[in-house]
């Protein structure tokens, strides 16, 4: 019997072969079932690439990321990516610049800490000083943070929102940096709220705390968004290696860097930031290679296609992609702010191209959450979730604009939303009534 008359096995492997055909065909129509990816406006990452990147990801299916040996143009093609990135981020040190690709910007964000954290250990036994209790200082961040803390034994400081604000605050640096501290995280489009953290701010309150106390702590730059953006939209805002205390930048190439996923990268702002101890020599693939990395093997068509993307737009185009993804941005913040019960907490103006608003003053008769089911029947993926928990009272909701989701489209989003709010507003939204259509 053919295998598309039957239900494959779905927890063992099958006794039998099957027509390959078949098989695709039975995923495929599974597959449908996912959601569809072009409106799914809560994820960062990357939903639209052009043919010629698919080519070469299919090109590259069988070369080895780690294998620098036998895939050593792959390889230079990885460190032409380390030394754009360090040029576009100012890095003094644009020759020579030290920096590897990761599998996104959770990998690394560890590898930045473990930096970190062994620089900060070596200052303190060269002291002859304690380094059993070391603590990382930032704002609300992305779970890799937490994840980092907690599988590297790294106290994690979180610093409380502030009523009204989308990040952490300069001065509120000083009740949580002592001389255990790590580094500082400033975040180049805070996930929760998508405006940047004031880095430039925080490197003064830094060189302050360090004139009164002695104490010097690094910046990490969290740029796993902003990173693509800041360049080419705010090239005067200063964030990046231009301020001399961010000893390290991650950025996430899946995510603005407009590359398929997964492909994340990791730059010191010189080759001393980066210790000795953390580098791997490996000898078994073919030759004494260095490798810093979480993971070993994996694909190297993520690297290529980040290359393919640098090389095909270049400063204009990502210029281009993204002043018209932020002005789609700010048409939809006026929608929003037109449509009903809103207040914006962030517009599109001064950070990444998106939009994040909660619900005004009493409640309307709905929560965020509903307005989410409702889209979410047009196929729509707009999350609503609370603020950290010193704020966990706030529920938001975010639109992030990425290449692909263009102006029509997210009009069409708009008036989604306001026949949403109609529904929930009258209690028609459990009906089979449709607003807008009448014989």
């Amino acid at each position: 019997m053919p295998v598309s008359e039957r239900s494959l096995p779905k927890y063992r492997m099958p006794q039998s072969s099957s027509d390959p055909r078949a098989v695709y065909a039975l995923i495929h129509d599974e597959l449908a079932l996912d959601g569809n990816s072009a409106q799914n406006l809560a994820t960062f990452c990357t939903t639209w690439a052009e043919p010629e990147v698919r080519t070469l990801m299919d090109e590259c299916l069988d070369k080895n990321m780690i294998d620098k040996d036998e895939y050593p143009q792959t390889a230079a093609i990885e460190s032409r990516c380390v030394h754009i990135l360090a040029d576009l981020w100012h890095s003094p040190a644009r020759q020579t610049a030290t920096g590897c690709s990761t599998t996104g910007s959770s990998e690394a964000c560890m590898l930045a800490g473990l930096a970190l954290k062994w620089r900060w250990r070596q200052r303190r036994r060269a002291a002859g000083q304690p380094a059993d209790r070391p603590n990382l200082v930032c704002g609300p961040v992305q779970v890799c943070w937490e994840k980092f803390a907690r599988y590297f034994d790294v106290e994690l400081r979180q610093v409380p929102l502030e009523p009204d604000a989308t990040g952490m605050r300069p001065h509120q640096l000083r009740g949580y940096v002592d001389e255990n501290t790590i580094g500082v995280v400033a975040i180049l489009g805070v996930t929760y709220t998508c405006d940047y953290e004031p880095v430039a701010g925080f490197a003064a309150e830094l060189d302050a705390i360090e004139a009164e106390t002695g104490v010097s702590v690094p910046l990490h730059v969290d740029a796993a968004s902003g990173g693509f953006i800041a360049p080419f939209l705010q090239p005067g805002l200063r964030w990046d290696f231009r301020i001399e205390r961010v000893a390290s930048i991650n950025a996430s190439g899946h995510k603005y860097g407009m590359a398929p996923l997964g492909v994340g990268w990791v730059v010191w702002r010189s080759a001393e930031l980066l210790p000795e101890e953390l580098i791997f020599k490996v000898d078994y693939l073919g030759g004494d290679m260095p490798t810093f990395a979480l993971n070993f093997s994996r694909p190297g068509g993520e690297v290529i296609a980040q290359y393919f993307t640098l090389l095909r737009l270049g400063h204009e185009g990502y210029r281009k992609v993204y002043t018209a993804c932020t002005k789609t941005a700010r048409a939809l913040a006026a929608e929003i702010a037109a449509a009903g019960p809103f207040t914006l907490l962030y517009d599109g103006h001064g950070g990444l191209p998106a939009v994040s608003w909660t619900l005004t003053g009493p409640s309307p008769g709905f929560t965020l959450y509903d307005l989410t089911d409702q889209l979410r029947r047009r196929g729509w993926q707009v999350p609503a979730y609370p603020l950290p928990p010193e704020r966990h009272k706030t529920v938001v909701q975010r639109v992030l604009i990425r290449h692909g989701i263009g102006y029509d489209k997210i009009m069409l989003l708009a008036d989604d939303i306001r026949t949403a709010v109609t529904r929930l507003s009258h209690g028609t939204a459990g009906t089979d009534e449709q607003p807008g259509f009448h014989h």
